[in-house]
């Protein structure tokens, strides 16, 4: 059976997650592969076409990343000024007040999207010479927020929630590297490297991680770009 489309994964993965309910203290889940789902398919679209060398996978969306934008670690500046990505943006059907959804009007950035995308653009210039080797996705594409609006990431979340959630996210995650047939996958924090080492058991394809560039992390803001181009060179992939 040939690999599965992009696009119908994306349909596959809302479809899965659609049902899934969740308690307190989380009170607002977001699903920007529904409201963004415009600008999440022109990422994929112009950029995550045929095969990879490398996967890097995030957690979650960041409130004022792809959240916002639909683009995994999307902060707005780096989305629209070097991915070249911008459009109408929708809103969940169930929006929190203290999180409201402004899609590219958003005016917060998001540091760890920052750091990502910026990490990316100077080590390689373009975005083509990027996506030439990498490509970046979410391990799981909802947002988990109390009603103050603060953040839930999913590991905080109970046993009976995270299973069945953790078994579809899996899921998805295995139709991604049996379609882009990637060497590598690399967490992006631990998180990340522990759900793909889970989710990837038995396939082809070799696991590693990097510092999350999460400002939240003190070793990250002592130069997260320079950190992580030596972790990647430690694992042997060499960059520009």
């Amino acid at each position: 059976m040939p690999p599965m489309s992009a696009r119908s994964s994306t349909d596959r993965l809302i479809d899965a997650l659609r049902p899934l309910r969740f308690g307190p203290p989380v009170t607002h889940v977001y699903d920007p592969l529904e409201y963004a789902r415009a600008a999440f398919d022109e990422y994929v679209d112009r950029y995550g076409r045929g095969t990879r060398e490398i996967l890097l996978l995030g957690m979650n969306p960041g409130p004022f990343g792809m959240a916002q934008t639909g683009v995994p670690f999307g902060e707005v500046h780096h989305v629209r000024t070097w991915l070249g990505i911008e459009g109408e943006v929708g809103r969940p059907s169930e929006e929190n007040p203290n999180r409201p959804i402004q899609g590219f009007a958003c005016h917060r950035s998001e540091v760890s999207g920052a750091r990502v995308w910026g990490w990316a653009k100077e080590t390689f210039g373009t975005p083509e010479r990027f996506f030439a080797r990498f490509f970046v996705i979410n391990y799981c594409p909802l947002v988990f927020m109390e009603a103050s609006g603060r953040n839930v990431t999913p590991d905080k979340l109970p046993r009976a929630e995270r299973e069945p959630l953790f078994a579809v996210c899996d899921e998805a995650l295995r139709e991604t590297v049996e379609r882009m047939r990637p060497r590598w996958v690399i967490g992006i924090g631990g998180f990340a490297e522990d759900r793909a080492r889970e989710a990837l058991a038995g396939l082809e394809v070799k696991v590693g991680r990097i510092l999350h560039p999460s400002p939240a992390s003190p070793k990250a803001n002592q130069g997260w770009a320079g950190i992580v181009t030596r972790e990647l060179a430690e694992l042997g992939i060499e960059l520009p």
